[in-house]
């Protein structure tokens, strides 16, 4: 019998979706904002709100929690306009609301609309929008006032315009959104989260009024700041001080800043105390990142650099004792305040910043001002200095009495492994490198107290079908075993992990095919052979570039060097570059070969930092363990070739071929 088009799992022309407009935030609204409640939809309107603030056009924010669950948001900022767009030739209020990349924040060039604004991701409030039964909008500007009114996303009460009255405000923009149940876990608002989210708009904005109404109660609470940071931060410390909160700011200023933009910088205050939790919180052009990011990297790396330098110069520490980053950091307290012309966010909630540049930027401002105050105040630098030794000591210790308990029965280390001097699992890392140059270039590039380099020379066997006993006749999964204290072992065994050398065991090949090749090799030798290590979280995937973007000077921004992973990479940074104002053809792209190619310099920038680089974890997916060793055997099996063409022929067309 025939089997109809329409039947149940068929696929055809029919079967493909192409999603219009707002659809893909309706269809996954969890790709592009927090769903456990409204507070990130709430807060894209709000950050808008700070935003013109922030560029010096408003001095008030006010937000309202209305009795029928909607929100709204008023600010006295410019307004958004609401003329026509010259291309699209739809009001651009509505164009704000209704496209996912659209904004004035994309014009970064000179006499831009925003300087520095909260991100480029384009969803912002269009996202709001998508996920609201109702939104209203109301702007006045250029004597007009204009209003519109929207549902799902959809206009549903097109554009009016009308002569400003004498009892309207001058300028600004206020949005009333009643966010769609169906969207979300809960829709209360969780009023502790955004009471702090407007108290720190108005700590880092002195002069700004911010206020939060809420009509239920009568209650408006109001927060304006003239101390800034250092009184936040001082109001929210569990403990005295040990020294005075040290503050400061800095800036670029075009010519004198080397690769930095006018105006990007950072404003911050630090607090060390002995005892109790520490109070961190950090910002990129107002936006909360409460995941951290590069530029809280920038500040660990300046604030060692600068305590190690006092150390050394008055030649405090004690014999044996090595100090790390984290020595210095773990007891530190601070609010932070980066200013970044062009910010790169991990995912769309923005709660990590992932800008390279931003660490430089933030360790260059930061680390020479705290070094001058430390000579300036010695008494208060040496308690300082005592704290962190103390800290570096009891890290040391604890690493000591896990090295007495792996007993003295340790195995030659393999002869071409460049090992770490440090002896902490939670810090040591060893990378294993495909090739020799890569290897030469990665140890030259690493950090010799915390990173390990084992090369790998040529294609590691498929160790899938070869039996456990016979492993070691293979010289590289001999010297991987022995470089990583563990023996080979099987999934219901319980290996003896005491001689465990690295916390991380880093998969480091070439980002083309033969890397990948690479990879799987390795991941299935660690699966058949080390499944534990997996289990344990131990194992993980260095994710280097394949593409270098030089970029020429554009509006305020330098000539800089972006890399990208991927051809989907390289497509954005130059769509980016573009929307900067760079001129088709004004950049050149390189593509690397292989690790080798790149200087040490590159390969640490890139693919060791652990502040900037990317590495991603081995773990158990949605299979099962039986299911995983299923597809490993089809995909890895000697006498599974007919398996593999099966694969192929389903799934061939799907795949971007690299050539």
């Amino acid at each position: 019998m025939a089997t109809s088009p329409k039947q149940a799992g068929s696929y055809g022309e029919a079967s493909i979706r192409v999603l219009k407009g707002l659809e893909p935030v309706k269809q996954r609204p969890g790709m592009y904002t927090r769903t456990d409640t409204p507070l990130h939809v709430i807060q894209e309107v709000i950050d808008n709100a700070a935003d013109e603030a922030l560029a010096n056009f408003g001095k008030r924010i006010a937000v309202t929690l209305h009795t029928d669950g909607s929100v709204s948001v008023d600010d006295d900022g410019r307004g958004i306009p609401f003329g026509l767009h010259p291309e699209e030739q739809v009001p651009v209020v509505e164009i704000v609301f209704t496209r996912l990349h659209a904004g004035g924040k994309f014009d970064k060039g000179s006499g831009g609309a925003y300087s520095f604004s909260g991100g480029l991701h384009g969803v912002g409030v269009s996202v709001t929008n998508a996920l609201a039964k109702r939104l209203q909008v109301s702007v006045w500007r250029d004597g007009q006032c204009a209003s519109l009114a929207f549902s799902g996303g959809d206009v549903i009460e097109p554009l009016v315009i009308r002569k400003a009255t004498a009892g309207d405000r001058k300028q600004g923009t206020s949005v009333r959104a009643w966010p769609d149940a169906k969207y979300f876990e809960s829709t209360e608002l969780p009023k502790g989260e955004l009471t702090h989210l407007l108290r720190s708009k108005a700590v880092l904005m002195p002069g700004v009024t911010v206020t939060l109404t809420t009509e239920k109660t009568g209650e408006t609470q109001t927060w304006l700041y003239k101390g800034g940071l250092r009184d936040y931060l001082s109001q929210g410390l569990a403990g005295e001080p040990l020294i005075p909160l040290f503050e400061g700011e800095g800036y670029a200023s075009g010519n004198e800043t080397e690769n930095f933009a006018d105006g990007e910088g950072v404003a911050w205050v630090l607090a060390f105390t002995e005892d109790g939790n520490v109070l961190r919180e950090s910002y990129v052009n107002l936006i909360p990142t409460v995941a951290g990011g590069t530029h809280e990297s920038g500040l660990k790396d300046g604030l060692f650099g600068a305590v190690k330098s006092f150390i050394d110069l008055h030649s405090l520490l004690p014999k044996g004792v090595k100090l790390m980053p984290e020595d210095v950091f773990s007891r530190a307290s601070f609010v932070l305040s980066a200013k970044v012309l062009d910010p790169q966010f991990q995912g769309q909630t923005k709660e990590r910043l992932n800008s390279r540049d931003a660490l430089r930027l933030v360790s260059q401002f930061t680390r020479p001002p705290l070094e001058l105050w430390l000579n300036q105040h010695v008494a208060d630098g040496k308690k300082l200095a005592e704290l962190v030794i103390r800290q570096a000591q009891t890290r040391q210790r604890a690493s000591q009495k896990v090295e007495k308990r792996k007993g003295s029965g340790v195995a030659v280390l393999p002869g071409k492994l460049t090992d770490c001097e440090s002896r902490d699992l939670n810090l040591n890392e060893v990378f294993l490198v495909e090739g020799d140059s890569a290897g030469g270039s990665a140890k030259m590039g690493r950090d010799k107290e915390t990173q390990a380099i084992l090369p790998l020379r040529g294609k590691v066997l498929n160790a899938w079908e070869v039996e456990r006993d016979r492993l070691f006749a293979n010289n590289e999964i001999h010297d991987i075993s022995v470089a990583i204290g563990v023996d080979p072992h099987g999934p219901n065994d319980s290996p003896d992990f005491s001689g465990l050398r690295y916390g991380k065991v880093c998969i480091l090949s070439d980002a083309d095919v033969d890397g990948s090749h690479i990879q799987v090799l390795l991941l299935t030798l660690f699966f058949r052979h080390f499944p534990k290590l997996i289990e344990r979280g131990h194992v993980y995937i260095a994710k280097p570039p394949l593409f270098r973007v030089d970029a020429p000077a554009r509006g305020k921004k330098p000539a800089a060097k972006f890399y990208a992973l991927d051809q989907g990479e390289q497509d954005a940074t130059l769509d980016k570059l573009r929307k900067e104002g760079a001129k088709e053809g004004s950049w050149s792209i390189s593509r690397f070969k292989g690790l080798g190619e790149m200087s040490a310099e590159q390969l640490w920038e890139t693919t060791l930092n652990p502040e900037t680089r990317r590495l991603l974890p081995v773990a158990w997916g949605v299979l099962s363990f039986d299911q995983t060793v299923t597809s490993f055997t089809k995909l890895m099996g000697k006498g599974e070739a007919a398996s593999r063409r099966e694969l192929m022929e389903l799934h061939g067309d799907a795949v971007e071929v690299d050539v």
